[in-house]
């Protein structure tokens, strides 16, 4: 092998390696981006080309990782979830040992509820209503967003005595709950308390069928 070709083979890992961490890194400033639009902007309001602009890329650049809109919120929709996922472990991994419980877990819910993530899922939940192309793409993401806060559950209360039946339906409820206090807080950030109590209420009630005894030291889980 030549010194030339030695130069080659061992720079070439290299660069391959500095392409996919700079593919990455685009592709994650489009896809951050796209949810910045979605909450600033409402789905009507979000185009590629805003989408490139506050990413700080080319068109060129966006069509080529993401050719049409709709792949680009493909990507960016399970980017958002996973996001989701990851702020929720995150924040309740680090809570102190005597607010991990019900009362802490569904306060950290409600803050992942009034998260970016969430309000820009939400709007795309909305959108699809009457959106004909974007109404497949969101056709189950209550149901996955409803799967990731029932494995969480499942993780941070493996102790609990509840029917197995009866964690989906309860849960189910919550969702709705929060679904129903986050549109409200988007429009009134809670100005008269109403929300805030609503909540109290909903862990009063928790506190009541889901035992605090004997919880996991939760940590967060980032290998999905």
């Amino acid at each position: 092998m030549s010194a030339s070709s030695r130069r080659r083979h061992r720079h070439g890992p290299s660069r391959r390696r500095t392409q996919e961490e700079r593919r990455s890194r685009t592709q994650a400033g489009l896809l951050e981006a796209t949810m910045e639009c979605l909450v600033d902007l409402g789905w009507s309001g979000t185009s590629t080309t805003e989408v490139a602009r506050r990413a700080g890329v080319s068109r060129g650049a966006q069509q080529h990782h993401y050719p049409t809109k709709m792949e680009l919120v493909a990507a960016a929709l399970e980017h958002m979830l996973e996001a989701q996922r990851l702020a929720y472990e995150t924040a309740f991994a680090v809570l102190p040992p005597e607010r991990r419980n019900v009362s802490g877990a569904l306060d950290l819910l409600w803050e992942v509820f009034r998260g970016r993530p969430a309000k820009a899922l939400m709007e795309l939940a909305v959108a699809a209503r009457t959106d004909d192309e974007l109404r497949p793409l969101c056709l189950d993401l209550n149901e996955r967003v409803l799967q990731v806060i029932l494995e969480t559950f499942e993780r941070l209360f493996p102790d609990n005595t509840l029917p197995p039946d009866f964690v989906p339906t309860m849960l189910r409820a919550v969702f709705a709950m929060f679904v129903g206090l986050s549109i409200q807080n988007a429009l009134d950030d809670d100005a008269d308390g109403h929300q805030a109590a609503v909540l109290r209420q909903i862990k009063d009630v928790a506190r009541l069928i889901v035992p605090e005894q004997g919880l996991p030291e939760a940590r967060p889980q980032t290998d999905r």
